[in-house]
Formats: structure tokens, C-alpha cells, sequence
């Protein structure tokens, strides 16, 4: 089988780099003013001949230099521009694409006088320092309804099926209009409602600081958007409302109503459906945000975790299939500037859903002599409310100084209840759950000197999530023999944290380009855990029995001081870092006090290697200690799921781990090749491993602490322009590998081994007519092995046709492909979905018929293997429906 992988990756690779070779030419040369003295940052765009279309573009490094790939053949207009110095166009017949083209241009200082008006050519995309411009005219076919839709025109941008935004291979930061930002990382909010009509330019932002004073004093890699609206839609109240029905009792409606003043700015948006669409996108990327060693983001990793969910884990299939939904949706938010120097952002969030999901089952479980099968038919229907406000002050007390304060307010509102039939038996689960978030920080920003800044940061969250869960079966008769009239179970938990942080930070960029940090900080986290589960026979409770109760107190106390020297030698750059910690932990397990002082060190060494400007090579090696959390310490077992229990280590432990990364990057997203190779090698010297007993009632885990587990990761992307098709080729191939060892129903360890592959590739057209498509395929693989082995092989291919036939009419064809190759029947499903829309008044009133499902698909079944045995599932899908929608924009 893996022979057939390697034939089918190296047809594949043959395949890109045989086209590749056959289908570009490049040009380069060296920018000059008339003394010889290079000019950085020249503009320079490949149009085919007198046409506006641009081919190719990219612009002068540091040195004057540039290289750019041309296609093989053809006359083409070579344009240099540069501010200060007057564009000079030339024309370019290449026939030899072997033949290397070195055009060095010399362009002539151009005087500006202020009294005089100059117009200039309108550019498709400029480049000025870190910002890339993109004027959306020339890039969009005209069906684009949202912003997300808009992104995907933009050269560069990546958007999955979740609306996730990325910039070659890295997600945003934000997605901001007007320069302002009002969803932060959950800015999918955004992207999936706003109408695309208003915006007039996509700005991308290179090395992005979310904190203005520290702009190239920070050692960034961020990169954010920028939405720039047309005039006519600033200052004004405008919007467009969006309606649809079908006979099938599902609808659609959506509205927004801004106004994007120079001084305040409204935003408001609802959505409501029950077409499976999902309007928020990834609802916690805006409760909790997460920045990863980003400065003043000290407590973004700080969360309670639920000890029971309900929900389905994610599918690996398209989530509006099996959405079976009724969604509202409310987002109030707003941008005041009552002061030149401060600035006032609220936003206010409201999202109800009720959810129906249904699912069979059949587990297969062969493991050290136990056998058995399990059966499940399962219907969820989850109701949940979630309100959300946010607050926040940013005071720029001077040019040098900012003052910043969030408070944050989340209440959410969960209720679960499923129909379970599990072997023939008929069970209700009912889970209610609560969240309430308060989160208060606080940053001061001071840039002392032009190169050095001071930020001191303090920030305090109170995080609590009480849960009461019951079953109305008992499964357990062997786990507690004496109560041989139970008929039911109900375990209540309290889990709620408290964190209070305070971090002072400090950044010096040399003269010389080195940058050090140094971090000082103390952060405390109080959590306490409640369990009580209780037998019961009706109403009446039998037992609470000992070993399955919790009171758990635990605190930690991390004093520590970090420190990070990046030492640059031009294009080299050596990247040293040494994290101290004295940690005070204290914890009481059910009336058990102990306590605990660990200090540790967490180094790491890596280097940054720009070899030229399409060879770039990052690397490090860190070693981590890192603490146990409350989830891992709790002494006695709690109720996970209807037939499983967990029960923690009971005591304290700190884990290692050593890990190795290496990237290797070719070309850059903007270029027409890029390829970036990522591998990842981690060694766990400790780590949390399971002790598990697998019954067919029910099964017990412990946490137990074991010695070295190992992983390795390596992924390569590839992406290219085929100018001869006006295509973009994209080619994805993946291997991860882990083993690690557990315990099951036994006393011996045994080791598990698992590697997973993937490789596909995508083709999508740009072409200016009525047509365009984008097709593509991915096979994914899964072998583990333990004492058995078990693997398959599944494939999702899709097939999207666009017709633009004029400014008027457009449809839209997806169809999709699933095989999944361990099912004996019932292995392949297909879909296919269309939109089609009429405009009977430009920029007014347009009229759309939506379908989904046409091929009636009412079931999915798909295979998953673990290291106990195997999973067929099937799920309910939603029907086949068309909708009737009608939009007018005011």
C-alpha cells in the first residue's frame, strides 16, 4: 500500500515540475538612479501587452535587485515606478524560455511641484514598504456577496471551508476597516456577514505590531487585512437586507446597517437560518483569543475546561450537512473617538441555536482477549445561548505613551438532551451547563527611546462552568453491586478558575538591528473542582459512593523572568531564549494538603537564515517543563460520558519535553511559485498516558505518568501559476507520525504506533470570461499499531464550476465526492449544491434560487480506528431543499 502512496506522490511531483520547468522564464536586473546608487522598493508589473491584466508583479529588495517569472512566450509591457522618480514602461518579446533576461533600468529623479496636478494610471496593486494594495476592481467577477467571497479573489489569500484567512500558509491577526478593528481574531463575524459591495481596496499588512509603538522594534511575522471603503460609503447610514424561504419550512435572513464615519463607526449586524450555515464561525477565537508569545497577552491561556460535552466531535465533513439548525444572530458594535486622543470600541454579542444531530453507530472492540460490539442511536438536540460584551479604552496619552483597558463579560447558557437507544436499550442524557466569563486587563505602553519600549501589563479573569448531568438507565451494576434497584445516575461539578497576572516587559532594538527582550512577571491561578456523582433509584438516592467524589483546590504561583537576545549579522539572525520559573503549587485533593516549589528552566536556541530573497530557512530547539493542570490532578473518578469514567494522578507532576523545528521556505505567497516545507520532531521525556479498563457497560481511565512518547510532523505546500491556462495549481502532502504507550485492560504497557498521510493538489482558473472552475482531490490515510493493526484509506474530491454570463445573471455549481475505502458498501456519496442569481435593479434589488443537496443524499457513513479496534458511523444529513431569496441594498 505504501509503494502505491510513493507511485502516486512522485507521479504528482513529476507532474508540477515537469510543468514548472516547461512553462516559465524569468527576468531580473538592478534598479539605478543616473549616479549608479541602487532604489529600493521600485514597483515593477508584467502586463501582456496593451492590456490593464496584470501577469506578474513584485518589486526591488533593499539592493536595487529584483527577479520576477514571466511566461515563456509572448510581448509583453515591462512597467518600473517609483516615488521620486518618473515610470518607464518597456516592451519585452520573449520566444526561448531557456534564455536568461537580465534588464538592468536606469530611472531619472522626477521634481514634484506643488502647483501643478499630475494624474497618474490607476495600478491593480501597489507596494509601498510593508503594506501590499489591492484594488478590488480588477480582481473580482462580480458574484461576490460577502467579504469572505471578495478575499477569495485576492492574489495570495488562502480561505478554508471554515473561513479561516490565511496569508500563504499563516492565519491573520485581524481583519480591520478603515484601519479600526472590531472583532480581533473572531473576525470571521465579519468576513462571513458584511457585504462585499462597499469595499474598495484590500490592503495586506507585512510584519503587523498590534501595538503602534512597537512598529519596528519587535520582531514580527504577523500580518493582518485592512478593508479601505469606497467614499460614497463613508458618513452615511447604508446596508442591505437578504431574505429567503423555501417550502420546506427552512429560511434565511440577513441584514447590516453601518455607517463608517471619520470619527465613529456603527456596525450591526443579525443573521438568522435554519439552512445549517453558520454565521459566527468559531465563537471562543472572540471570547478568548489567543496570541502566542505576543507582548501584553499575558493570561490568553487561561480557560476552564468542561469535564462533560455532548456535542459531536468534528466530522471531517462539511458542518452545514449535518446542521440541522435554527440560528439567531445579533452583533451590536461600535467605534467612538470622542477625543483626539482616545478611542471607544463596544461590541455587544447575541447568539441562540437550537441544533438537532443525529448519528449510528457500531463500535468493534478486540483488544488483549476483550471482544465485544456496541450499538448506538443517538439524537442531540443542544440549545444554547450565549451573550457576549466587550469594552475597551485606548488612550494615547502622548505620541510615545498608551494607555489600554478591555473588560470582557461572556454568559453562556447550555442544554443538551439526547435520545440514546445503546444496545436496544432505550436512555435520555440531560446535560445543562453554565459559562461566565469576567476578564479585566490593563496595558501601559511607553517608548522611552526611538528605540526601546516599556510595557507593563495586569490583567485578572473569574471563569466558572457548573454542570449537572443525569442518565436515566444504570450500566454500572458491576462497578456497584449492592444496589440492585438503581435505575439512574446524576453527577453535579463545579469547576471555576481565577487568574491575576502582572507582566513588565521590555524591548531595545540596537543601532545594529539586534533586539532584546527581557520579561519580569508573577501569575497566580486558583482553581477549584467539585464531583458529585450519585446513584439513585428514581428519585431517592442510594449511594454517593467515595471513590467517585471530588473536592479539589489547587493553586499555582509562577514567579519568573525570561529573556530572548535575536543577534543579526545582515541577513543571519541567531535567536537565544532562557525562561526561569519558581513555581509555589498547592493542593488539596479531598481534605489531602500538600504542597510543592519547583524551579526549572526552559531554554531554546534557534536561527533565522534569508539565504536571498526566495531561499529563507528557520530552525530551533527549545526544552520545555511545563506544569500539570487541574484536569490531570483530581484523586477520585468523575463521569465523562454515559459509559465512561476518568479519574487523574492525584498528585503533583511536572512533564518534559525537548522539541526540533525546521522550515525551509521557497519564493514568497506573492510570487507565482511558492513551496514551504515544515517538519516537527517532538520528545515527551514524561507524559500523560491512560491506564484504561474497557468493559462493554462501561470503561474506567486513569492517568498514569510514563516515559517518552515521540512524534514527528513534516507537511510541504506548493503553489503555482500556470500562465498558459491561467491557472493556479496547489499541492499539499503530509506525514505524521507518533508512538506512544498505554494500558489496557492489563497490567503490561504495550506501544501504540500511528501514521497518517495526505497528499492532494487543487487547480483553480482566473479567467476574465463567463467561466471559471476549481477542482480538486485529497487522499488521507490512517495505519495504527498495536497489538492489531488497522488502517484505511478515504478521499474527498470536489468540482466547482462558476458562469458569470453577464452583469446581470451568474450561477454557481459546488459538487463534492467522499469515499471511504474500509466500507464493504454504502462507500461513496456525492453532492452537488448550486446558487444562482438575477440583479433586477443594479445595486438594488436582486433575486437568487439557492439549492442544496440535489442528488437527495439522506445519510453518511464513515470508518475511524482507534487503538481498541474500529467505528462505522453513519449520520443523518439535511435533505434536499431549494430556497427562494430576495436582496435589496439601501
Amino acid at each position: 500500500m505504501i509503494n502505491l502512496y510513493a507511485r502516486r506522490i512522485q507521479f504528482l511531483l513529476i507532474f508540477l515540475l515537469s510543468m514548472i520547468g516547461f512553462s516559465q522564464s524569468k527576468l531580473s536586473g538592478l534598479l539605478t538612479d543616473k549616479n549608479k546608487n541602487p532604489i529600493p522598493l521600485v514597483n515593477i508589473l508584467i502586463k501582456k501587452d496593451s492590456s490593464s491584466h496584470v501577469v506578474a508583479y513584485t518589486h526591488t529588495d533593499d539592493n536595487g535587485q529584483y527577479i520576477i517569472e514571466i511566461p515563456k512566450s509572448g510581448v509583453f509591457n515591462v512597467t518600473y515606478s517609483s516615488l521620486g522618480f518618473e515610470s518607464k514602461t518597456i516592451t519585452i518579446k520573449l520566444v526561448d524560455s531557456n534564455k536568461e533576461n537580465i534588464i538592468d533600468i536606469t530611472l531619472k529623479e522626477k521634481l514634484l511641484e506643488l502647483d501643478e496636478v499630475f494624474i497618474q494610471s490607476e495600478k491593480p496593486i501597489s507596494i509601498k514598504k510593508d503594506t501590499i494594495t489591492f484594488k478590488t476592481k480588477y480582481f473580482i467577477k462580480g458574484n461576490e456577496v460577502t467579504v469572505e467571497d471578495l478575499l477569495k479573489r485576492i492574489p495570495g489569500l488562502n480561505i478554508d471551508s471554515e473561513g479561516t484567512i490565511k496569508i500563504g500558509n499563516q492565519e491573520i491577526e485581524k481583519l480591520m476597516l478603515d484601519g479600526d478593528d472590531f472583532f480581533e481574531k473572531g473576525y470571521k463575524i465579519l468576513s462571513k456577514n458584511m457585504p462585499a459591495y462597499p469595499i474598495e481596496e484590500v490592503e495586506i499588512l507585512k510584519r503587523y505590531s498590534n501595538n503602534r509603538l512597537l512598529k519596528n522594534i519587535e520582531n514580527s511575522n504577523k500580518v493582518a487585512l485592512n478593508l479601505k471603503l469606497k467614499e460614497d460609503a463613508k458618513r452615511i447610514w447604508f446596508g442591505n437586507i437578504k431574505a429567503g424561504y423555501s417550502f420546506k419550512n427552512r429560511y434565511e435572513f440577513r441584514g447590516n446597517l453601518m455607517n463608517f464615519g471619520k470619527r465613529n463607526k456603527y456596525y450591526f449586524l443579525t443573521n438568522l437560518n435554519s439552512i445549517g450555515y453558520d454565521a459566527t464561525g468559531d465563537i471562543e477565537s472572540l471570547v478568548r483569543p489567543f496570541r502566542m508569545n505576543e507582548p501584553a497577552s499575558i493570561g490568553d491561556n487561561q480557560s476552564v475546561n468542561s469535564l462533560l460535552n455532548l456535542s459531536p466531535n468534528n466530522l471531517n465533513f462539511k458542518k452545514s450537512r449535518t446542521n440541522f439548525n435554527n440560528a439567531e444572530l445579533v452583533s451590536l458594535n461600535a467605534i467612538f473617538n470622542p477625543a483626539k486622543k482616545l478611542k471607544i470600541k463596544t461590541l455587544g454579542f447575541f447568539n441562540w441555536d437550537e441544533i438537532d444531530f443525529f448519528k449510528n453507530s457500531i463500535d468493534f472492540v478486540d483488544t488483549n482477549g476483550t471482544n465485544f460490539t456496541n450499538t448506538e442511536e443517538y439524537q442531540l438536540k443542544n440549545e444554547k445561548k450565549t451573550a457576549f460584551g466587550k469594552l475597551d479604552f485606548i488612550y494615547n496619552i502622548s505620541k510615545t505613551k498608551i494607555l489600554e483597558t478591555t473588560t470582557k463579560y461572556n454568559n453562556g447558557d447550555f442544554n443538551d438532551i439526547s435520545n440514546l437507544v445503546f444496545n436496544g436499550n432505550s436512555t435520555i442524557e440531560n446535560l445543562q451547563q453554565l459559562n461566565t466569563l469576567f476578564d479585566q486587563k490593563i496595558s501601559y505602553t511607553n517608548k522611552f527611546e526611538s528605540k526601546k519600549v516599556f510595557l507593563l501589563t495586569g490583567r485578572f479573569i473569574d471563569e466558572k462552568t457548573p454542570q449537572y448531568y443525569s442518565i436515566n438507565k444504570f450500566f454500572y451494576q458491576d462497578l456497584f453491586p449492592i444496589n440492585t434497584t438503581a435505575n439512574n445516575v446524576g453527577q453535579q461539578s463545579d469547576n471555576r478558575m481565577q487568574f491575576a497576572g502582572i507582566n513588565a516587559h521590555l524591548l531595545h532594538r540596537k543601532s545594529n538591528g539586534h533586539l532584546l527582550e527581557l520579561q519580569l512577571g508573577n501569575e497566580f491561578r486558583k482553581d477549584k473542582l467539585k464531583t458529585i456523582f450519585s446513584v439513585l433509584e428514581d428519585n431517592s438516592l442510594l449511594e454517593q459512593p467515595s471513590d467517585y467524589q471530588n473536592q479539589t483546590n489547587y493553586q499555582v504561583n509562577d514567579l519568573y523572568f525570561k529573556s530572548k537576545y535575536r543577534l543579526r549579522i545582515k541577513h543571519f539572525s541567531l535567536v537565544g531564549k532562557l525562561d526561569v520559573h519558581q513555581l509555589f503549587n498547592s493542593l488539596d485533593n479531598n481534605s489531602s494538603l500538600s504542597y510543592q516549589s519547583p524551579f526549572f528552566i526552559n531554554p531554546s536556541f534557534g536561527f533565522d537564515w534569508k539565504l536571498n530573497d526566495k531561499n529563507k530557512i528557520t530552525s530551533s530547539y527549545s526544552h520545555n517543563t511545563t506544569n500539570a493542570k487541574t484536569l490531570d490532578l483530581y484523586s477520585n473518578f468523575v463521569l465523562t460520558g454515559f459509559r465512561s469514567f476518568s479519574k487523574g494522578t492525584g498528585d503533583f507532576n511536572q512533564l518534559n519535553a525537548s522539541s526540533v523545528i525546521f522550515n525551509y521556505q521557497l519564493g514568497n505567497w506573492s510570487d507565482r511559485f511558492f513551496a514551504n516545507t515544515f517538519i516537527l520532531y517532538t520528545k515527551n521525556h514524561d507524559f500523560f498516558s491512560t491506564n484504561t479498563s474497557v468493559e462493554q457497560n462501561f470503561t474506567q481511565t486513569e492517568k498514569i505518568l510514563i516515559k517518552d512518547r515521540e512524534f514527528v510532523s513534516v507537511n510541504s505546500k506548493l503553489d503555482y501559476y500556470f500562465n498558459f491556462i491561467s491557472a493556479n495549481l496547489k499541492l499539499d502532502l503530509g506525514f505524521t507520525k507518533s508512538e506512544f504507550k498505554n494500558i489496557v485492560n492489563t497490567s503490561n504497557l504495550r506501544v501504540v504506533t500511528s501514521n497518517n498521510y495526505n497528499y492532494g493538489l487543487e487547480l483553480r482558473s482566473g479567467f476574465k470570461g463567463v467561466f471559471n472552475y476549481h477542482i480538486g482531490t485529497k487522499w488521507m490515510s490512517t495505519e495504527i499499531e498495536t497489538t492489531i493493526n488497522n488502517s484505511f484509506t478515504n478521499n474527498t474530491s470536489f468540482l466547482d464550476l462558476s458562469f458569470i454570463f453577464n452583469e446581470k445573471f451568474d450561477i454557481q455549481l459546488q459538487s463534492e465526492r467522499y469515499h471511504f475505502g474500509n466500507l464493504e458498501a454504502d462507500n461513496t456519496y456525492y453532492f452537488l449544491d448550486f446558487d444562482a442569481r438575477y440583479r433586477l435593479v443594479k445595486d438594488k434589488l436582486t433575486i437568487g434560487l439557492t439549492g442544496k443537496n440535489l442528488f437527495n443524499t439522506e445519510k453518511f457513513r464513515n470508518l475511524s480506528i482507534s487503538d481498541i479496534g474500529s467505528s462505522t458511523t453513519e449520520y443523518r444529513l439535511l435533505p434536499r431543499f431549494a430556497i427562494l431569496k430576495l436582496e435589496y441594498r439601501f
